[in-house]
Formats: C-alpha cells, structure tokens, sequence
C-alpha cells in the first residue's frame, strides 16, 4: 500500500474517535499504528531495528542497491517492505522498524518479546549524535501528527537546541532509555546482531558485509563495494538535490534546498553533536551519556577537559 493510501485508510479508522479528547485519539492513533507494524514484523525475515536518526535511511539505501546489483533491478527499486521480495521471491521481506507503536498494540512495554523470534539488527548511535539530528529532523522535517504523537515540542515552538537535548520526552533520556532496553534484552534473542553507526562510517564494506550475511544473503566484494558508493553521503546528497528522483519515495527531498539543515541527509559526522554546544553544556551532556547509558554499547565516558 502506498503511503497515501495508508494514510487515508488510518484517517479513516480513526473517524470514531474524532469527538475524544486529543490524547485519546493520539492513543487510538498509536494503537492502530502498531497494529499496523505487528502485521508486518509477523511476516518479516529480518528485522532492523533503530532509534530514529541512527543510519537507518542509509543501510535501507545500501540494501536496495545490493539486491538491484545482484537482481538486475533499477535504482527506482527500493526496498519498501515486501515489494522487492514480491518480485524475486530469494529477496527477504526485512522490516524497518523505530520501534514506536507496536508495544501500543501489544501491551509489551517493558521487554521486546514481541520480537524474540526474529532475526533483528540493532542500528545504533551516538546518543547525543541522534538527539542533535532529531533537532532539526523536528524543526524542519517532521509533520505535526508525528510531533503530536511522539510528544515532541509543538510545530515551530521556540526551542533552542540545547534545551531540546535535554528535554526529557524527546531528548538524551529518551534516546538512552530506548537504548537500553534494547540492551538488556540483547541476550535474549537467538539472532541478534549490534552495528554501530561509527563503525558503518569507519568500515562500511565490512559492515554492510555482516548484515547480509547476518540476514542470509551473504554479497559478493563487488556488490557490496557497488552499494556502499551508491548510498554514501555525497551521493545520496546528489539525489538528494535532484527534483524528481527516486529519493523522494522515501521522502528524502529537502525542505528548503538553499539551507542544508533541511536535508534528510544532513551531515553524516561522528561525534558531531561536538560542534553545537558550550563546554559546559558538552560537559553536561557527556557527563549524562556516561552515567546512564549501558556500556554495551561501547561509548565510554566523557572525555576529559581539555
């Protein structure tokens, strides 16, 4: 189903709750929307799994261009759910997931048993890069239903982007406790496979070259070194400033193609989050990354003053 007519069908089912109060209807829209995941990770292969902003777009892209090279499929073939799967059945169903909605339909809140009995990548990232991204992914991408639903600040809210970090329901203490979660129940899955988003920019080949043979599909080098050029940063902000192109089925067309901070791809850079703060508030931020995140993760503590 496009997104469209995605859309509209919600809309639809949502009619009955138009009279309740707001956080009712943004409950009932959170259920139906898990409902709508639960529905898909039922069917999946493999699910990949990310806090959004961690580099999901970016293996979504990698992967496209693996299965197009290695099936003869063009560019405008990209992995949308099961459409690439529906047409050479050897492809995986894999589902993208930010894991948002589906305990809304499930009730499983506090462990990921909904997931035990997949196959499931967890893309993960700096905390503190993430939440610097999800600044301006909410002040010049993101739709007011989404702002609503996730409970972040209200459509052009004045908010600088420090007071955004740190702002619990949509900052490092939401990014953290999603993290950890993930975490703790790493152990309890029979496939799981950790990629970092520091190592899939220091290493990508090697990378993408796990995923695949995580999910079943093992690439040949020349396939693999074909999608990471295809999906790396430049190129994809080649597409991305083309009017017209296939990016835009995975809406990545910018907002303002004059200002780079509208551009889904954006910077790219590791330990960004580095350049947009004061030492005291890198201090702050760091000092907090450090004292909650779990060390699965490998982050390590603050560095130290300079």
């Amino acid at each position: 189903m496009s997104l469209v007519p995605r859309r509209l069908s919600r809309a639809l089912r949502l009619l009955p709750q138009i009279r309740r109060p707001r956080d009712e209807r943004l409950q009932a829209e959170r259920r139906l929307r898990g409902e709508t995941e639960f529905a898909k990770l039922r069917r999946a292969d493999c699910v990949v799994v990310s806090y959004g902003k961690s580099g999901r777009t970016w293996m979504r892209v990698m992967l496209s261009r693996f299965y197009q090279v290695r099936h003869g499929l063009g560019e405008r073939h990209v992995m949308a759910f099961d459409n690439l799967h529906r047409r050479i059945p050897s492809v995986p169903i894999i589902f993208f997931t930010h894991d948002n909605y589906l305990k809304d339909f499930t009730g499983n809140r506090d462990d990921k048993s909904d997931y035990y009995d997949k196959k499931l990548i967890l893309l993960a990232r700096h905390p503190a890069d993430i939440a610097v991204s999800q600044f301006y992914q909410w002040k010049y991408r993101m739709r007011a239903e989404k702002m609503a639903l996730n409970r972040y600040p209200e459509p052009g809210e004045a908010i600088e982007i420090f007071d955004f970090v740190m702002r619990p329901e949509s900052g490092l203490e939401k990014i953290i406790d999603f993290l950890n979660l993930w975490a703790e129940e790493a152990g309890r899955f029979d496939h799981f496979l950790l990629l970092r988003y520091e190592d899939m920019r220091q290493d990508p080949e090697a990378m993408l070259a796990r995923a695949l043979a995580f999910i079943g599909t093992a690439g040949r080098p020349e396939e693999i070194r074909a999608a990471v050029e295809f999906a790396s940063i430049d190129s994809m902000r080649r597409r991305e400033q083309r009017p017209l192109t296939w990016l835009k089925g995975i809406r990545l067309a910018p907002s303002d193609r004059s200002n780079p901070d509208t551009y889904k791809v954006r910077r790219g850079k590791v330990a960004g989050y580095r350049d947009y703060f004061s030492d005291a508030q890198l201090a702050e931020i760091e000092e907090l990354v450090a004292r909650r995140l779990s060390p699965f993760y490998g982050y390590g503590a603050p560095r130290s003053p300079s």
